[in-house]
């Protein structure tokens, strides 16, 4: 009897300008792949070169999905984006390709292999009273569910109201309800590959600091001007360069200290990514992934 192959996904992860979007169309021509965007700005359609997207020759060479697909004035979320993903490995799997999932957005990561937990709505007295609270969280937690308290640190307030709300509206401990997600998700029973790009963080501010330079000589305060004119709260607006090259535009700074302000922001948000990712992503492999073993 002829087995059904298994199915396989290939997963991609680092902070910006990490060499990710490279690695994979590298992958992607040696294993017939089809790349899928984990970047939560890179959906964005009118952000190609601040979001460093992949070129149009590359979408020409090798099939790219989720890049460029929603507008700015949209709100995306993490669900949405699974949604999307899914959809994307899917019809992967059905055409015998290899979906190559690729970026630098951790909770992408982490809802594709665990799921998302549907937690029922939170009562809002419920949640009004935990976020007032001013006593022992902890001790609280450990007295409703001591596992789920064992778990948390004392000192992280956000997360044990969470646990707490949670417990309390619902009558289960919030790890049931992601245990539960993860018996549902995507990935279990799939053989995944995950790979790290791991690169050292003043190499990953030298190779930051020039690929914006690249991006302002290909036009990125042209595309900052072509934006509509939006909430400064929403996501599009928020993406790095975006507020610094908008208050360029506005008569607020000088163009080299909007670059220089840039180059921070991207600095700062790689330190954000790489400590994210080492304390998540401790079985990630992070070899060179080169192409003799991709």
């Amino acid at each position: 009897m002829i087995q059904p192959k298994q199915k396989s996904v290939l997963l991609i992860a680092g902070p910006t300008a990490s060499g990710k979007s490279a690695v994979a169309l590298q992958a992607a021509q040696a294993r017939n792949g089809v790349i899928i965007n984990a970047d939560s700005m890179q959906v964005y359609r009118e952000l190609r070169i601040l979001t460093a997207r992949p070129s149009a020759e590359d979408e020409a060479q090798t099939p790219h999905r989720l890049y460029g697909t929603v507008s700015g004035a949209d709100h995306y979320s993490v669900a949405q984006w699974l949604a999307d993903a899914t959809h994307e490995i899917v019809r992967c799997w059905e055409q015998d390709k290899l979906p190559i999932i690729c970026g630098g957005t951790g909770l992408y990561f982490m809802a594709l292999e665990k799921g998302l937990a549907k937690v029922p709505p939170i009562d809002a007295g419920i949640r009004e009273y935990w976020r007032k609270f001013e006593g022992n969280l902890h001790a609280e937690l450990h007295s409703r569910h001591a596992p789920s308290a064992e778990r948390l640190n004392a000192a992280d307030r956000q997360r044990l109201i969470r646990a707490l709300e949670v417990f309390d509206s619902t009558g289960k401990p919030l790890r049931l309800w992601q245990q539960e997600a993860e018996e549902h998700s995507l990935l279990k029973n799939v053989m995944v590959e995950r790979h790290y790009m791991n690169v050292g963080r003043e190499e990953l501010y030298a190779r930051a600091d020039e690929r914006f330079d690249k991006m302002m000589a290909q036009g990125a305060l042209e595309e900052v001007r072509a934006l509509p004119l939006l909430d400064a709260a929403m996501p599009v607006m928020k993406a790095i360069g975006v507020p610094q090259l908008k208050r360029y535009l506005d008569g607020e700074l000088l163009l080299p200290d909007a670059i220089a302000f840039s180059k921070i922001a991207t600095r700062h948000y790689i330190k954000r990514q790489s400590t994210w990712f080492r304390g998540q992503m401790k079985q990630w492999a992070v070899e060179p992934l080169t192409i003799g073993h991709i």
